[in-house]
């Protein structure tokens, strides 16, 4: 990583509120090039808190950009950090409707041009497509980074139709802690007590409306631009990681938009922007990169970034299985378009005699972390232990085969009960048994025929279903197997169904796996510059002489057939900011399930988070409770705030709802 002290403009920043036509004031911060010329100006808006959380990010991008001519703003959403108002669901109507305000606010200040960008990472990524999707005129370009256009089937809520348990829960939990801190006094002023209560009493947990849409209806329908690609009006680089889950929003979304006003990128990465630095890389000059974007579409300079293929993706080589990767070997391949003509489809013909997939509960517990961040243990380990809890059927590798794309399988069933799950994984196999995790699908039973619909299952009745798995650049090499590994549980990633401990039999005749191949052939020389920030912001870590828990620990109850798995989503810990802020969050998850029965998942995430101002006398903290358990016929929740102020409990409320289980 280079670190910039030097650029073309000399740089300042103001702490601004910006008012919505209801009243309502939300905080930001502007750096601006010190000049007499009006800029086109770039917007980040988050809920995530400018003056804190996401303040060591800000401090390395916002700068760089407004060095290089730019007004860079960073944006509370409303009811989170210093912003007044009370927080809403995640991309409400009126989180929206005040993006597009402040979009239009920007373009009306004597120091913009009129043009505007957008640009982030998951939630800000998510709103800059969404936001683009209403058109407000001012807004010609927008940076998409590891988001979706999906908010059913590619978000933290349910995949294949299935309930996602991992992140389902965690980030409902994670938001409820979240939307739960105190605006800081420092910013804020006299009446952020009065801003906090207002929010903690309005506050509800997202899991309550979350579990409450089961199936692909309109309440995910809003907000998922795949439902009118032609509303997006600006130009739309999208960038994703093969680690991340929203990979696939990236080829989609360069499929379906016109493709003079998109490109896609797909890195190794994980959900972090591409020049962090953090595993797996290798980081590319990604501000750099954007910049090129910006200064093509928002001023007009040809900057060449038209002229690049339509998708740059990375094709990693074979690498044995790790729950973490500096680096990941490989190389950058462009594709004209998407669908590539330089990807064709090869089948590979299931064989063998029916096989009943009966898999464990706790079939998915080296499935990784749902979203991986870049720590030790966030990819998937060795998977020969979900394999032998999965029926597998293996290919020999006769020439090194490069996937690039999304896998395929169809499969023919036998099920005896009306609901199920089944998962599909793909691995690559090397000569000594090590088994590394390539991509996955799953399907839920009931959402064969449409993800809008639950159809039962009729008992005994055999029937092929196909579906996808996440798209993936992989080279097989030769010598090495392609293993297909189908199982009918996978927890806590996915939601295990009533009755889904009998599993289904898979007949191999009728069944085969689709992989797209690509041409073995370099056709484009792609090359990035070397990652490149802004200083950073001098955040202190302190060291403490508690003994760190791991990351993530599996504990097996060998008499009760129990397996737990607790994590611990390492997001900060405690850290002390320049400004004299000391912010101290811990949260731990724990998902629990016995092996042979799928009533007896159960989720918990405990959240502490500390804020404290030892000048002002101003200590604060925020605990949470989140629980899922579940019986035949709904999913039961708990969940539990607590909030103190100089040690004295000002808000205290529990949440207990019974949520009918209508399709997961």
């Amino acid at each position: 990583m280079r670190i910039r002290t030097s650029f073309p403009h000399e740089t300042a920043h103001e702490d601004v509120r910006i008012p919505m036509r209801d009243g309502t004031r939300l905080y930001a911060r502007v750096w601006r090039p010190l000049t007499d010329e009006p800029v086109p100006a770039l917007l980040e808006y988050l809920p995530y808190r400018l003056t804190d959380w996401t303040a060591p990010r800000d401090a390395q991008r916002h700068p760089w950009y407004a060095g290089h001519g730019y007004a860079s703003v960073r944006v509370d959403i409303r009811g989170h950090g210093n912003s007044e108002g009370a927080p809403g669901d995640e991309y409400d109507a009126r989180e929206l409707a005040d993006g597009v305000e402040v979009v239009n606010w920007l373009a009306a200040q004597p120091w913009c041009t009129g043009k505007v960008g957008m640009f982030g990472i998951s939630w800000g990524g998510f709103n800059s497509l969404q936001i683009a999707a209403l058109a407000p005129e001012p807004l010609k370009a927008i940076v998409t980074v590891c988001s979706t256009d999906d908010r059913y089937d590619n978000d933290v809520h349910y995949t294949g139709g299935s309930a996602l348990a991992v992140d389902l829960h965690a980030w409902a939990a994670t938001m409820l802690a979240f939307a739960a801190r105190p605006p800081d006094p420092e910013y804020a002023g006299l009446v952020w007590r009065d801003m906090w209560i207002e929010r903690l009493e309005r506050i509800d947990p997202f899991i309550h409306t979350w579990l409450s849409h089961q199936l692909r209806d309109d309440y995910w329908k809003h907000g998922s631009v795949r439902e009118d690609y032609g509303a997006i009006r600006a130009a739309v680089l999208t960038v994703g990681g093969w680690h991340d889950p929203y990979r696939d929003t990236v080829l989609r979304l360069v499929e379906h938009l016109p493709p003079d006003r998109v490109r896609g990128l797909i890195g190794p990465w994980s959900h972090q922007y591409p020049d962090r630095g953090l595993p797996p890389g290798p980081a590319i000059g990604f501000l750099q990169e954007t910049l090129r974007w910006w200064d093509h579409h928002l001023k007009g300079i040809d900057t060449g970034v038209m002229a690049e293929p339509a998708l740059r993706a990375y094709v990693s080589d074979s690498h044995p299985p790790a729950t973490v990767y500096d680096t990941l070997p490989g190389r950058w391949v462009g594709e004209p378009a998407w669908p590539s003509p330089r990807v064709k489809t090869t089948t590979y013909g299931l064989r063998g005699a029916p096989v009943p997939v009966r898999s464990p509960m706790h079939t998915g517990l080296d499935a990784g972390r749902f979203f991986p961040f870049g720590n030790d243990a966030d990819l998937p380990p060795d998977q020969r232990d979900e394999d032998a809890r999965s029926a597998c059927f293996e290919f020999e590798v006769p020439a090194e085969t490069w996937v690039l794309g999304r896998p395929r399988v169809r499969l023919r069933l036998t099920c005896g009960v009306e609901r199920g799950q089944v998962i599909a994984r793909l691995c690559d196999v090397a000569p000594d048994g090590a088994s590394t995790l390539v991509t996955r699908g799953v399907l839920n039973l009931s959402a064969r025929h449409g993800r809008d619909r639950a159809v039962r299952w009729t008992p005994g009745a055999t029937e092929d279903v196909t579906f996808e798995l996440n798209g993936i650049g992989h080279a097989f090499p030769p010598g090495h197997r392609i293993r297909l590994a189908v199982s009918s549980a996978y927890w806590p990633w996915v939601w295990p169904q009533p009755g889904s401990a009998a599993g289904f039999t898979l007949d191999p005749e009728g069944s085969a796996l689709e992989l797209p191949v690509r041409e073995r052939e370099l056709t484009d020389d792609i090359r990035f510059e070397e990652p490149e920030e802004a200083a950073p912001l001098g955040v202190h870590h302190p060291v403490t002489l508690d003994e760190p828990r791991p990351e993530r620990l599996v504990v097996r109850d060998v008499a009760k057939g129990e397996w737990r798995l607790e994590v611990d989503p390492r997001y900060g810990g405690t850290r002390r900011y320049p400004d004299g802020l000391e912010f101290t969050e811990d949260a731990r998850e724990t998902y629990t399930i016995d092996e042979g029965d799928p009533l007896s998942a159960r989720t918990r995430s405990d959240w502490s988070i500390r804020l404290h101002r030892p000048e002002q006398a101003w200590d604060t903290t925020v605990r949470t409770r989140s629980e899922i358990a579940c019986d035949e016929t709904d999913f039961i929740t708990s969940n539990e705030v607590i909030c103190t102020e100089n040690g004295e409990v000002i808000f205290h409320r529990t949440w207990e709802k019974r949520i009918p289980r209508t399709a997961s």
